[in-house]
């Protein structure tokens, strides 16, 4: 299964972690830089964008955003568009 994770906090991350030894492709994104380096490092896909997230995706697409609530998530869906 391929599935795109946006938002690699501690839990994004993890659960990234998870799924990439068994089996799954994972393509991930987040605002810093670093994260997205490290998962790709160690088997992830990395994305520099949401736009390349989406790109780098097959459909259809699946995509788990684990932001937190709040402020950050209202300006994440703010910069929201349909994709097709």
């Amino acid at each position: 299964m391929q599935l795109g994770m946006v938002g690699l906090g501690r839990m994004g991350s993890n659960l990234v972690r998870r799924l990439l030894p068994a089996g799954h492709e994972c393509v991930v994104f987040d605002g810093d830089r670093g994260p997205v380096d490290e998962l790709a490092a160690e088997g992830a896909m990395g994305a520099g964008s949401l736009d390349e997230l989406v790109v780098k995706l097959d459909k259809p697409r699946a995509v788990w955003i684990m932001v937190p609530a709040g402020r950050i998530a209202a300006t994440w869906r703010s910069g929201w568009r349909p994709v097709t």
